[in-house]
């Protein structure tokens, strides 16, 4: 293609960038506007003018499909010598030739899991996680490294952020960290966060290897820019070497990993980085359709997470659906009579995807997919009944039936999900603590349900696991995608439906500070502008059938759908008038123990407590326990906090109300409790 023809191919903005061939330049590209066209153009122009030699170029990104797609588009347009590469590509590239000439050995052996040597780190400190805490701390170690922070700054830096993995000290963590060098550095391993810090070291302390390197590439394009790690933003400034022939596209609107170590204010700073830099917006959207983007807009108008305003270019198409359900398997049915009128009307499968804030909630969809013949593929993780946990889980069950001394399902399902570390109470952590536990959660709803409408057996239910199981496996080819939001970015679909959009799934419950709120924001945002032509928007009133709608919808709805009469039916149902006393106060029965009486409902009847309160209550009697340096249960048993959840008292004489709750409690505690039910209320 000749220059003119390059350049022929863009809208105006798009042009601009492809124009503009000297540094330093920031384009800020929102979803859908054709950011890969633009950057992939503007190379093959510099190419094509001769402004750019093609092996001088060095195009970075941060996935190796996002690198591959670049390669076949320079391929395309006339310029297959540019090099396209991830950060940790290009380094190890570097590294692999430079290290044996600068170090006379040969390079430590790349691991390809940290899970191994973490393991006998651990082992130091005398703890011995389970593997989904092994692969938080993996996580964790990751972000300090590419944050650069030590093990010995971790612990105070871990704190003054708010991290934390699993129920582990923060102290107990750093040391675990630094351990993990001595196992990784003894056993002659580099792990990839290595691969950058070593070539930033080697740069940094080599200058010959540095003006080699500055020599090879002189022209530098940065793909994805919000998603910059400060050590990836440290080592970009070692290869430019004090050049400003740099040209970074990203969308702070699209921040969605601030916890792995992305930091979009490289790119919102960019200009004051560099005072004489161009900065370029692309704003026509050709991928949705004005509904889709008017509703992405309106998301984050009046936020500080606002990106570019983003216009149209698609023709108008269909109104953007909000429905609210009472229960989750409700939810789940809804979405897949959705999806079959959808295939039903023309939609290829591969062209609808199911988006959810977390893996464990695929489990009901998935489901519910299977029960309408519906094909489907679960992108980024395994399917439920692939999990480990849940195979384990099904394991020790099946065992527990065929030795038939089980008494009872629901106790023995609970007891032996205990066994594997599942407690009532969920974590207040993210990452693959959070996901296990959700796992296990999902089998023992499925096993209350099996009991409350088939039979409390624990053979049957066994049984219908594993005829699930079977069921479940889907083919790949042209099935609906079921997809997490953060594993949904850089890809579209011509109809998206967005479920779970509850008040502690989405924000999610340990997203705490404004911050953390907005990166949750962000996420649906990205899960919005997926959509080409259609968009579906749910949530449930409640997690399993029968239990009391207490669920709030996620306040990022209210932007979107008002106070519609489906916006109406998220919010909190009134409260019920309480039954009389010594009957359970959800299905009425008599009440039969102590125990019962104490909760007020029966022992099989779902706590109706507001979750996301009784998670706040938790944490606050965690932080009380250890201030007062006495064990949490005598702040306040577990039966006592969910009745505080439950009846919401906002006055002194109603939490002296509540069962557990006397004078010496109300003297102690009254001030904190009601402050935090405000919040709820």
């Amino acid at each position: 293609m000749t220059p003119e023809e390059l350049l022929n191919a863009l809208d105006p903005e798009q042009r601009r960038v492809a124009e503009t061939l000297r540094g330093p330049v920031r384009v800020l590209a929102g979803a859908g506007t054709g950011k890969t066209r633009a950057i992939t153009h503007r190379i093959a122009h510099g190419v094509a003018t001769g402004v750019y030699a093609p092996t001088e170029v060095l195009a970075l990104t941060f996935t190796t499909r996002a690198a591959g797609e670049m390669r076949t588009r320079l391929r395309q347009l006339g310029a297959p010598g540019v090099q396209a590469r991830t950060f940790h590509s290009a380094a190890l590239r570097q590294l692999r030739w430079f290290w044996p000439r600068v170090h006379g050995k040969d390079l430590p052996q790349l691991t390809e899991s940290k899970l191994g040597m973490l393991a006998q780190a651990a082992r130091r400190q005398r703890i011995a996680p389970d593997q989904a805490v092994l692969r938080d701390l993996a996580s964790e170690i990751e972000w300090a490294k590419v944050s650069n922070v030590s093990p010995d700054a971790y612990a105070l830096t871990a704190i003054r952020r708010g991290r934390k993995v699993a129920d582990l000290e923060e102290v107990t963590v750093g040391h675990v960290y630094e351990a993990y060098e001595e196992v990784k550095r003894s056993m002659g391993r580099m792990d990839m966060e290595d691969v950058l810090l070593w070539n930033a070291g080697m740069l940094a302390d080599d200058e010959r290897v540095a003006a080699q390197v500055r020599s090879q590439y002189k022209w530098f394009v940065v793909d994805e820019f919000q998603d910059v790690s400060p050590l990836q933003s440290a080592l970009l400034d070692l290869w430019l070497g004090g050049r400003d022939e740099l040209c970074v596209v990203g969308d702070p609107a699209q921040t969605i990993y601030s916890f792995a170590g992305a930091d979009a204010d490289h790119l919102r700073h960019f200009t004051a980085k560099y005072p004489q830099s161009t900065s370029i917006e692309l704003v026509r959207n050709y991928r949705s359709t004005p509904e889709v983007v008017h509703a992405a807009n309106l998301l984050l108008d009046g936020t500080v997470s606002k990106g570019v305003d983003l216009r149209a270019t698609q023709p108008s198409g269909a109104p953007i659906t909000a429905t609210g359900y009472p229960d989750e398997v409700a939810e789940a049915a809804g979405a897949a009579a959705h999806v079959k009128r959808l295939i039903a009307a023309g939609t290829p499968a591969s062209e609808i995807a199911v988006l959810l804030r977390i893996n464990a909630q695929s489990e009901a969809f998935e489901d519910a997919l299977s029960a309408k013949g519906i094909p489907y593929v679960v992108r980024g993780a395994g399917r439920f009944f692939d999990r480990a946990e849940v195979k384990q889980a099904i394991t020790l069950l099946r065992g527990s039936a065929r030795s038939g001394v089980a008494a009872d399902m629901l106790e023995t399902v609970h007891a032996t999900l205990a066994g594997m570390g599942w407690t009532s109470t969920p974590p207040s952590t993210r990452g693959q603590v959070r996901d296990r536990w959700e796992s296990m959660q999902a089998l023992v709803d499925q096993a209350n349900a099996f009991a409350s409408d088939v039979a409390p057996d624990l053979g049957a239910f066994v049984d219908d696991l594993d005829r699930r199981a079977t069921e479940q496996h889907a083919p790949v080819a042209e099935g609906v995608t079921i997809a997490t939001l953060h594993t949904s970015k850089g890809l579209e679909w011509d109809a998206v439906l967005l479920c779970g959009l509850v008040e502690g799934t989405l924000p999610i419950i340990y997203a705490k500070t404004p911050q953390e709120i907005e990166e949750e924001r962000r996420l649906l945002y990205v899960g919005l502008t997926r959509a080409r032509k259609e968009l579906f928007l749910s949530w449930a009133h409640a997690r399993n059938p029968g239990q009391r709608g207490n669920r709030k919808r996620s306040r990022f709805l209210d932007a979107l759908v008002g106070e519609s009469a489906e916006g109406a039916r998220a919010e909190r149902p009134e409260k019920k008038t309480a039954r009389k006393a010594r009957h359970c106060r959800e299905c009425g029965k008599a009440l039969r123990t102590a125990a019962e009486k104490k909760v007020d409902r029966c022992a099989d009847c779902p706590a109706s407590y507001d979750e996301a309160l009784y998670e706040a209550l938790t944490l606050w009697r965690r932080q009380r326990a250890a201030d007062d340096q006495v064990p949490p249960y005598v702040v306040f048993n577990n039966d006592t906090l969910m009745l505080i959840a439950e009846h919401r008292p906002t006055s002194e004489s109603a939490f002296g109300a509540v069962q557990g709750v006397g004078p010496k409690k109300i003297e102690q505690y009254a001030e904190d409790i009601l402050a935090i039910v405000r919040e709820y209320v």
